[in-house]
């Protein structure tokens, strides 16, 4: 059975977005999350997230560590940390499982099980259903918002981060491993925005400069009410469109809210920005989703 019908992709293009049931079964969902629980496990932590600051200078190379980390991380597994998760020294002062923030951004390059959902039939399938003729894997997350100190994640639009010439040629998926509830921090969306372009860019800086990436514009306030929540089940998905305005509160309950997300781009007639922070690389040219 087709997981998208005719009365979804309508709903897609109408609101920007749309919640489906049932992409994978919760065995699925507790092996993907089983499986980065041991990446977690056996994670060498960063060297820059352990420095320990005694002066402004200290303060100023943690930071270039930080951007230089994250900048060079689309070809790799990497390890992004909530705040405040360190003592002084550079030690953990929560468990380690619960430290992090997410994880990213090749897992569907380098992690048979996270790659295998990816190109998986039904992830092809809603593909062919929405027109996409060439598209290619972006990026991928597994994104933990942890109990407690999961914190809310501002409006905005993933094209900010994921331009691309014309607009409306990136889409994301957020796979609920576990319930993503309204007290947990479920998305949030305004039907309908992504009709009104983007006004806020993030942008690589030019060579040799600090900070390495910066913002260019600024992201519109919108009233709390333009909101409307996106529950979704444990191995339901959420289709996200590039331009649609979407937010998460903070997850304050003692349950987590794993989610395993990738982006997708339609490669056919497209121009990926060289001003976005994610570039394909010689190790890893962004990948076809349809696989022969």
């Amino acid at each position: 059975m087709d997981l998208m019908t005719d009365r979804d992709v309508q709903k897609y293009m109408e609101d920007g977005y749309v919640v489906l049931d049932g992409l994978l079964s919760s065995q699925e969902c507790n092996e993907l999350r089983q499986r980065m629980s041991e990446i977690v496990d056996r994670m060498d932590v960063p060297a820059h997230c352990r420095t320990t600051f005694s002066t402004y200078h200290d303060e100023q190379l943690k930071k270039q560590g930080n951007a230089d980390y994250f900048i060079t991380s689309g070809d790799k597994i990497r390890f992004f940390f909530e705040k405040g998760v360190f003592d002084d020294k550079g030690e953990f002062i929560v468990p380690k499982q619960r430290s992090l923030n997410k994880v990213g951004h090749a897992l569907h390059a380098y992690e048979p099980l996270y790659k295998k959902v990816t190109h998986s039939p039904k992830v092809q399938g809603m593909a062919k259903k929405l027109g996409l003729v060439s598209p290619v894997i972006l990026q991928s997350m597994f994104i933990f918002k942890q109990p407690g100190f999961g914190g809310e994640v501002t409006p905005h639009q993933d094209a900010t981060f994921l331009y691309t010439e014309p607009l409306g040629r990136v889409m994301g998926m957020w796979i609920a491993l576990e319930d993503a509830t309204v007290n947990n921090g479920c998305l949030w969306f305004i039907p309908g925005s992504q009709n009104s372009g983007i006004s806020r860019r993030m942008v690589r800086t030019p060579q040799g400069t600090f900070p390495l990436t910066d913002f260019a514009g600024r992201e519109q306030t919108h009233a709390d009410e333009e909101f409307v929540a996106a529950p979704v089940k444990k191995g339901g998905v959420v289709l996200i469109h590039g331009e649609v305005v979407h937010r998460s509160a903070e997850n304050t309950p003692e349950d987590s809210r794993h989610v395993y997300t990738f982006h997708l781009m339609e490669a056919q007639d497209t121009r990926w920005s060289p001003d976005n922070w994610l570039q394909p690389t010689e190790e890893l040219p962004f990948p076809l989703l349809y696989t022969k």
